[in-house]
């Protein structure tokens, strides 16, 4: 019965050790799980940063190209102007144009039957 007792005593210290690895090798797991998850934290974190830093060039960027940009106003003011100007001088030339098209159909008319002008016509010297 002692040697059986034996038995038993070492069959539970065995169950109890391997129970206490299993516990362990789950928390060292667990532990090692925790550990990954810190560094990349760590790592998204300096991201994060280095993201901010830039966003922090963009603005002052930005703000840079809004203070340059000022000073572009008085040139987009005067290509307005130029523009309109343009467009005036457009209607003039289409005025002139149609003006140079009726005298041009005139003028053939006239080298066409010339002798209609100097019978309608008196001339004196």
């Amino acid at each position: 019965m002692a040697e059986s007792r034996d038995d038993l005593a070492e069959s539970l210290q065995n169950l109890f050790t391997s129970v206490s690895t299993m516990v362990k090798s789950e928390l060292q797991g667990t532990n090692n799980h925790l550990d990954l998850l810190e560094k990349m934290n760590l790592r998204v974190a300096s991201e994060f940063d280095d993201l901010g830093d830039v966003a922090a060039g963009l603005r002052v960027f930005a703000e840079q190209m809004k203070s340059k940009s000022g000073g572009f106003d008085e040139f987009v003011g005067q290509i307005d102007a130029i523009e309109k100007q343009v467009s005036e001088f457009e209607a003039v030339i289409s005025v002139l144009d149609r003006y140079v098209s009726v005298l041009e159909s005139k003028i053939r008319t006239e080298y066409r039957h010339p002798h209609r002008r100097s019978n309608d016509s008196v001339v004196t010297d």
